[in-house]
């Protein structure tokens, strides 16, 4: 069970190379899979308790359904890092497939997916996303009804249409859109959470599973801790904390042993 009452979860991010049918795309799966692989095992090793999988090479993303290239990629992928590591595996196919994702946790074996946009709407880099929380819930009962799904509120890159509070978006996701955990993060990719967010979600709701989706570092975990019952971790987890690096198995466990303390 990845969540438990004696510790808090650090959730490791695997940013995968571009995929095929991206700009960037070079040319090599084996590349993308060796990359991977060897960043999942520095978290392993570092002490990360679970991992996220994801297509952050592929910009720039589509706000609806990716292709079928992309989701062979991935599956690939997601069949390696399988293979070379124990802990348990996640998708976030971005920007916002679901579906996508839900099927790569029956063909990989994984046990939870990231949606970004899982009810309400926001305005992001993509334009406009509107969640669908109908269509996801009841395509994971079909296909793969053990799987969680962790919902961002008021994701990162984006900025919600209308004026909902963060609470509102939050309680609607958690309640309504049946949420297995929210995900708070910043205003970008490396972009540290604002405390008084945390604080308002957890306020609004006690019972919930929060996790911290971006900008977590040595320095502001002790404060987050108290809030969050744990954190999704990539950028500040390379080497020298820049983000096109290799993960650093020093920095997961100088992390890992805060989060422990």
């Amino acid at each position: 069970m990845l969540f438990n009452a004696d510790r808090k979860v650090l959730i490791g991010v695997v940013h995968l190379l571009p995929l095929p049918g991206s700009p960037r795309w070079q040319g090599k799966v084996a590349e993308v899979i060796k990359k991977a692989v060897a960043d999942a095992k520095a978290y392993e090793q570092g002490g990360a308790h679970a991992l996220f999988i994801e297509n952050f090479g592929d910009v720039p993303f589509t706000k609806s359904t990716v292709g079928h290239e992309t989701v062979a990629a991935m599956s690939a992928v997601g069949c390696a890092v399988r293979e070379a590591v124990r802990l348990p595996i996640g998708f976030n196919v971005l920007r916002n497939d679901a579906r996508a994702a839900l099927a790569l946790c029956v063909a990989c074996g994984g046990s939870f997916i990231r949606v970004n946009v899982h009810t309400g709407a926001m305005l992001t880099d993509q334009g406009i996303i509107e969640g669908n929380a109908y269509e996801t819930v009841r395509y994971r009962r079909s296909l793969c009804p053990e799987a969680a799904i962790f919902a961002d509120v008021h994701v990162k890159h984006a900025v919600p249409l209308g004026n909902w509070t963060i609470e509102d978006s939050a309680h609607d996701t958690l309640e309504r859109g049946l949420a297995d955990a929210l995900i708070i993060s910043g205003s970008g990719t490396g972009v540290a959470a604002n405390v008084p967010d945390v604080q308002r979600v957890r306020q609004a709701c006690p019972s919930a599973r929060i996790l911290l989706g971006s900008g977590v570092t040595l320095k502001n975990a002790p404060e987050f801790l108290r809030l969050a019952d744990g954190f999704i971790v990539g950028s500040s987890l390379k080497r020298g904390g820049k983000l096109a690096n290799p993960v650093d198995a020093k920095r997961v466990a100088a992390l890992a042993r805060v989060m422990k303390a």
